[in-house]
């Protein structure tokens, strides 16, 4: 999966490229077919202390994107729970298309039956 990092007023260091580069990696073990990872940074001095940090995501996948943003006055808890929030989207999205073909087969298995 192609990682496309940006920042904005905020100085990328190994440390955050390293965490970020982890989570995609865990990301990328829960769907396979995931195409790219936009990571946006943020840290905006004139908000208030808890809400600084901004850390939004888009993953492409086939399909519509999956998109995430949080603000927190940690950088790296806002990286954890955007990449949360994601795998969440992931999860529910793999949960849909099981249920859809399990649906389709009980369909079809009722057809036979009858």
């Amino acid at each position: 999966m192609k990682l496309i990092l940006s920042t904005h007023n905020l100085t990328l260091t190994k440390a955050i490229e390293d965490h970020i580069q982890l989570k995609i990696e865990k990301l990328e073990h829960l769907d396979r077919f995931a195409i790219n990872a936009r990571v946006t940074l943020e840290h905006d001095h004139s908000k208030t202390p808890e809400k600084q940090f901004k850390c939004s995501m888009r993953l492409s996948v086939p399909g519509p994107d999956l998109f995430a943003e949080d603000v927190e006055s940690d950088l790296y808890a806002a990286i954890d729970l955007v990449t949360k929030k994601i795998e969440q989207q992931l999860r529910k999205r793999h949960n849909k298309f099981k249920a859809r073909k399990h649906d389709a087969e009980a369909r079809a298995k009722r057809t036979v039956q009858a």
